[in-house]
C-alpha cells in the first residue's frame, strides 16, 4: 500500500545532530551547510529554462565554488547579527587539513564560514533566516531576488 506523499514542508530530514548546534564543530557544520547551499542551487538551476545536465553542472558551479562563496558571505557580514558573525568566525578559523583545487587559502577559510553558518542556521530551525540568506547569494544573477 503506498503511503500519501510527504508535505513538501514537512520535516523530510529528521535525523538532528546528537550534539546542540552551538556544540558541534565548525567543520561538521559546514559539513551539513555544502549539503543545504548544494541542494538549494541545484533546485535554483532546475527552475530556470536548460535543462541539459552539462548546462546545469556549469550553472550550478558559478555558485557553489569556494570563490563564489566566500563573496556571498562578503555580502552577508554586514547584515549577519552577532551570533551569526560568532559562528562565521568559527568556520573561518577551522583548520580542515584540506584545501580548494581552484581558491585561495583565504576565499577557502571563507567559503568554510559561509557552509558553517548554512549548516548552523539549518540545525537550529532558523530556515526563514536561511531562506533570506540564501537568496541574497542568488542576487548577482537576479538582480534584487
Amino acid at each position: 500500500m503506498m503511503k500519501d506523499p510527504i508535505p513538501f514542508d514537512s520535516d523530510l530530514f529528521c535525523f538532528p545532530p546528537a550534539k546542540d548546534p552551538q556544540q558541534l564543530n565548525p567543520l561538521v557544520l559546514a559539513y551539513i551547510g555544502d549539503a543545504v547551499y548544494e541542494m538549494f542551487i541545484r533546485q535554483y538551476v532546475i527552475s530556470k529554462a536548460n535543462h541539459r545536465p552539462n548546462h546545469l553542472h556549469k550553472q550550478a558551479t558559478q555558485y557553489v565554488s569556494a570563490r563564489a562563496q566566500a563573496k556571498a558571505l562578503q555580502a552577508w557580514l554586514p547584515l549577519l547579527t552577532e551570533e551569526e558573525t560568532d559562528v562565521v568566525k568559527r568556520g573561518r578559523n577551522a583548520k580542515s587539513g584540506t584545501s580548494a583545487k581552484n581558491a585561495d587559502i583565504l576565499e577557502y577559510r571563507h567559503s568554510t564560514a559561509f557552509e558553517c553558518l548554512i549548516g548552523y542556521l539549518y540545525y537550529t530551525k532558523r530556515l526563514e533566516r536561511l531562506h533570506y540568506l540564501l537568496m541574497l547569494s542568488l542576487e548577482r544573477d537576479e538582480g534584487k531576488v
